[in-house]
């Protein structure tokens, strides 16, 4: 019987043919946390009488939420963990590293083919590497840092295909929000979704990522790609391990097929307070910012940060706005030194802040005062998300943030095209 990705990496991890409504207990190739979801985990941890974990050489600690730490207990929090991960002999990405949704690939920790669990909503970012990979709680994670298994019940799989050359200006951003405003927040709940098509293809693996980083915001369980040369070739850069790609057969079943065709998109918006909120950037121009914020799993890469130096070239942020950027890790804040990228920024007037999540979840760096617009490359826009619910939150593409920063409102990237690379 034909099966999906999904069916076929669950029946892998299990050792037995699952189909779609089956629960599987499944061995875990990776698994990790990040700062604000590990205080729990450990706690469950000792909960379940362990003293040690199942492999520390399969787990991860991340430092992204809170980083650096905004306060004393905050602080307290992070010593608490520093002291359960070097008992437990597990890794930690210190303040500074980056994102967990993507030092855990950067570092080479996983590979195609394999089933990676995380304690953060956006773990399902790793799909674009052909990674089954699921957000999952922190008392879950508990039981898998104990184990090494978990169980899980095998999702109905949505098909959606991408077709169609993007006009200039737009990007991955554009196409997942298209995407979310079709669908809507629900309507892939407990799916997986599988992403194909000529426009897919031609993205590169930087822009693949923004798109099923944003999945779970159609309540997607997880979203998964196929395996190309692209995709080998990012991990022979990143990762010594073998890859064990997975491809769905020909005939498998779908409980949904979607199609789109992006030749006449253009640079879309999401309005507050929902992600699926989404209108043609042309529609809203007349919006003022006060802040602009490039950066999260999302859409903080070198190829974000390069759209939007390409803009920003020769040009200054407003006066009346602050942009704030934060480089998903170290290892690509590096380079978009090497590049120039962080000169352009500085130039322009930007503020380039520590790697990690902090400005997008409102921990810290660059929380809205009352009733202030704010145009973000991240994920959410509800109600208090960067720290403030009396703030409103619109989310972009890295180029439409960008020229919006520089004219002190919501603007079309597409006047730029002549610097976009």
């Amino acid at each position: 019987m034909a099966r999906t990705i999904v069916e076929k990496i669950l029946s892998n991890h299990s050792g037995r043919d699952l189909r779609v409504g089956e629960v599987g207990i499944c061995n875990v190739d990776f698994c990790f946390a990040q700062d604000s979801s590990t205080p729990l985990t450990i706690e469950s941890f000792y909960q379940l009488g362990q003293s040690e974990v199942f492999d520390k050489n399969k787990i991860a600690i991340v430092f992204d939420h809170y980083s650096p730490s905004p306060n004393i207990a905050v602080s307290d929090m992070h010593k608490k963990i520093r002291e359960f991960a070097k008992d437990k002999g597990i890794k930690i990405f210190d303040v500074g590293e980056g994102v967990a949704n993507q030092l855990i690939a950067e570092r080479g920790f996983i590979t195609a083919g394999d089933l990676v669990l995380g304690a953060d909503s956006h773990t399902c970012t790793y799909g674009a590497l052909n990674i089954l990979a699921c957000g999952i709680g922190s008392t879950d994670l508990a039981i898998t840092l104990a184990s090494g298994k978990n169980w899980l019940r095998v999702p109905e799989t949505i098909s959606i295909t991408v077709n169609g050359k993007l006009p200039v200006g737009v990007y991955s951003k554009d196409i997942i929000l298209h995407i979310i405003k079709d669908i809507g927040p629900k309507g892939a709940n407990y799916k997986a979704i599988e992403f194909y098509g000529d426009t897919i293809n031609k993205l590169s693996v930087e822009g693949r990522l923004t798109i099923t980083s944003m999945s779970v915001e159609m309540g997607a369980k997880c979203s998964i790609m196929e395996m190309d040369q692209k995709v080998e070739k990012w991990f022979k850069k990143h990762d010594n391990k073998v890859p064990n790609a997975v491809f769905a057969d020909d005939n498998a079943s779908y409980c949904n097929k979607k199609e789109y065709d992006v030749t006449a998109l253009c640079p879309l918006v999401a309005k507050p307070h929902s992600v699926d909120n989404v209108v043609p950037v042309e529609d809203i121009t007349d919006v003022n910012i006060a802040q602009g914020f490039i950066g999260t799993c999302t859409n903080g890469r070198l190829e974000d940060l390069s759209i939007a130096a390409a803009i920003l070239k020769g040009k200054t942020v407003h006066p009346k706005v602050k942009l704030i950027i934060a480089p998903v890790s170290r290892g690509v804040f590096a380079e978009a030194m090497k590049r120039g990228l962080v000169e352009i920024f500085v130039e322009a007037g930007a503020i380039i802040v520590a790697p990690g999540i902090g400005p997008s979840v409102g921990t810290h760096n660059g929380v809205p005062a009352d009733g202030e617009n704010v145009i973000s490359t991240s994920n959410r826009n509800f109600k208090g998300r960067m720290g403030n619910p009396n703030a409103n939150i619109y989310l972009a593409s890295p180029a439409t943030v960008a020229a919006s920063c520089i004219e002190g409102k919501i603007a079309d990237p597409r006047k730029y095209k002549r610097k976009l690379s």
